[in-house]
């Protein structure tokens, strides 16, 4: 279960990515016409995660500066973004300013949104709650959230990636951690803190709250895709011959 401090520390890491990279990032990131997914920025037209979203309310888990949000918005959704950390959200507004693109911001975190029960048709989350909030709390919070019926669309770290990284953050071709017992991650340079689970405790807990599992989309850099320049623990040459990220698609019973 996350912890007050562990929120703090995971703040404290985005707003200090927020004045190094995001923030300026932003506009870049709105701008984009067609959706795309993690590092390598991958289409969702080849991956088809999401699908027509015309007319739905739909929560975005950890929004950042809410670029997701936008491209849902400009598909005809009605989009709210949730975020604990106030620098992101202030480049959120910043860029609903600059493009005439709005909807609501909330700041809390994942696992506690001040938000009504059966509200969505749609939870999303891309590097948000789905990676800094602790799956316990936050799937039964997405389960919340969510209208019968309704999808839970949310990426992160792929278990392989997760064990081929070692303690300093790189990733490698070599197996460096264990499977069992993967859950939290802290990193001594900064304290943060990463949630992950194996896909049969994943399995277990959205069944267990709720989902059924509809798709496990494992991605893989595309062809043209380089080396990530601020994110850089993870090379192009291993995302195109292993998934270094995986979407999880559900549906609310």
């Amino acid at each position: 279960m996350s912890s007050p401090e562990t929120l703090a520390a995971n703040v404290a890491l985005w707003t200090k990515a927020n004045a190094e990279h995001t923030d300026a990032a932003a506009a870049r990131a709105w701008s984009r016409e067609e959706m795309s997914w993690g590092v390598f920025n991958v289409p969702e037209s080849s991956v088809g995660a999401i699908g027509d979203v015309a007319g739905l309310d739909v929560v975005e888990l950890g929004c950042g500066t809410a670029y997701v949000s936008a491209w849902l918005a400009k598909r005809g959704a009605r989009p709210v973004g949730v975020d604990p950390t106030p620098a992101q959200l202030e480049t959120a507004r910043r860029m609903m300013r600059e493009t005439g693109i709005e909807f609501p911001l909330v700041e809390a975190p994942g696992e506690s949104v001040p938000l009504p029960d059966a509200s969505f048709d749609l939870v999303v989350s891309e590097y948000g709650a789905s990676l800094w909030a602790d799956p316990y709390r936050w799937i039964p919070e997405a389960a919340r959230l969510l209208r019968p019926n309704g999808r839970l669309v949310f990426l992160t770290n792929s278990n392989l990636m997760m064990l081929c990284i070692d303690d300093k953050g790189n990733v490698g071709e070599q197996l460096r951690q264990p499977l069992f017992g993967l859950y939290r991650t802290t990193w001594p340079d900064d304290s943060s803190t990463e949630f992950h689970l194996p896909h049969g405790r994943w399995i277990h807990l959205l069944r267990e709250t709720g989902f059924d599992v509809e798709a496990l989309h494992e991605l893989q850099a595309p062809e043209e895709a380089t080396d990530p320049v601020y994110y850089d623990y993870v090379t192009a040459a291993w995302g195109r011959k292993w998934p270094d990220e995986e979407i999880w698609v559900a549906r609310k019973r």
